[in-house]
């Protein structure tokens, strides 16, 4: 589905707002206004603007404790209108504006860093400053970089087979995989992302996770781990990139298994508490208690921020190295975009995917994490630019949205060098 057909036959962001239309507002609310899990309408648009931002009142959550310290100050230096007056052409050669973009996007919020300075910070419809916000695959980066922080350290070998750290994989698809194809996306699997298709298996993974409700009679995999456990081999490892989502909670259970610690500690440790966060964080877990490495994580949009201002300083912030600066140049060279073309990904050209983030190999050296929806962290660092977005567009898969984000950031860098 293409943005307009997709905005066509939908409410338009404004019309959208749960704000205006009222969702789970009163006490109780009004019976057409309930959003359920149990019925699976918090993931039916228009009720996932307002579900997105509300994923604890939904279902089982693990904390990451944003620590004991003094937050870390970003200076706010506000350019807004400035900003949103911003003039580009969009992919059909017309005219649009930053504001534009940010409703033809569904945008339920966006902050822009430029040399570390707030310039633009923009909240709408039930958005809120303290408010977490379902990053979904943006946690694969996070994941990501744990595992290069591990590697840069010793503590994890890339180069050793998947089944060094989990045994119990030996007779699936990552039997005779190795580490680095996991964390870079080469996994010949037996799994589509497809969100178009209603029988892809990222639904039999979603409801084995305990993210979409299951019928009474329903007998398949009820955990994460039961799931992975079932996945069979296609094709050969290491011959082109296809974005899997289970790469990533194969990804998460190796970190776990190499250091001894669930997702939301680790984070919390390693990470979450040095960046001096306003807020904890949290991660959807399935019904034993496991964190969802693929996409759980939700977090506000200042610590998203802070957390993308670190990667664009190559791993410093807040007054200290918080991961190895040279897990950040592992990421930054990409991985090769010979093998990333083969999945044809026709609005991200010359692109590569590396430690689970996307790298440009553009004149900007960009790199950037990505989830279904909308949600974005960009970085820039020769415009010393970042920008986080959290959003709710009626279409999972960004190929919707890239070519007007994509001319926007470009033209917002294009203007902050200024």
């Amino acid at each position: 589905m293409s943005i307009s057909s997709a905005q066509t036959a939908l409410p338009d962001a404004e019309a959208s707002d749960p704000q205006k239309l009222g969702w789970m507002q009163g006490f109780p609310p009004a019976p057409d206004k309930i959003i359920k899990f149990a019925n699976g309408s918090n993931y039916q648009f228009p009720r996932m603007r307002w579900s997105f931002s509300h994923g604890r009142e939904l279902g089982p959550t693990s904390n990451v404790w944003h620590g004991a310290g003094p937050v870390s100050v970003l200076p706010l230096v506000s350019r807004e209108r400035e900003l949103d007056a911003i003039q580009f052409q969009d992919e059909k050669g017309f005219s649009v504006s930053w504001s534009y973009m940010l409703a033809h996007t569904y945008t339920d919020s966006v902050l822009v860093l430029h040399k570390g300075k707030i310039v633009y910070e923009r909240y709408l419809g039930i958005s809120r400053a303290y408010l977490p916000h379902i990053a979904m695959s943006v946690t694969k980066s996070f994941v990501g970089t744990m595992a290069a922080a591990l590697a840069a350290e010793g503590k994890l070998d890339p180069n050793a087979p998947v089944t060094q750290y989990i045994p119990e994989l030996k007779e699936t698809a990552y039997g005779d995989a190795t580490v680095r194809q996991v964390m870079d996306m080469t996994i010949g699997v037996q799994y589509s992302e497809n969100y178009a298709d209603p029988k892809a298996e990222v639904w039999d993974y979603a409801r084995a996770g305990g993210l979409l409700p299951t019928a009474a009679t329903y007998d398949g995999p009820k955990t994460f781990y039961d799931f992975l456990a079932k996945l069979k081999k296609e094709g050969k490892h290491d011959e082109a990139f296809a974005y899997k989502t289970v790469n990533a909670e194969v990804l998460a259970w190796i970190v776990k298994r190499a250091t001894g610690q669930n997702l939301s500690d680790l984070l919390s440790e390693r990470i979450w508490q040095k960046l001096g966060p306003e807020n904890d964080a949290y991660f959807a877990v399935d019904g034993v208690g496991t964190e969802q490495g693929g996409g759980g994580l939700n977090l506000t949009l200042r610590d998203m921020a802070r957390f993308g201002e670190m990667m664009r300083l190559n791993g410093k912030f807040n007054g200290q190295q918080i991961i190895p600066a040279a897990a950040v140049e592992d990421i930054r060279k990409g991985g090769d975009p010979a093998k990333f073309a083969k999945a044809g990904y026709a609005t991200l050209p010359g692109y590569s995917y590396r430690n689970m983030w996307w790298v440009g190999h553009n004149s900007h050296q960009t790199f950037e994490a990505r989830g279904i929806h909308g949600q974005r962290i960009y970085i820039d660092p020769v415009a010393e630019m970042v920008i986080v977005k959290f959003s709710s567009h009626p279409t999972a898969a960004n190929g919707a949205t890239d070519p007007v984000t994509y001319r926007a950031f470009q033209a917002l860098a294009n203007h902050l060098m200024k």
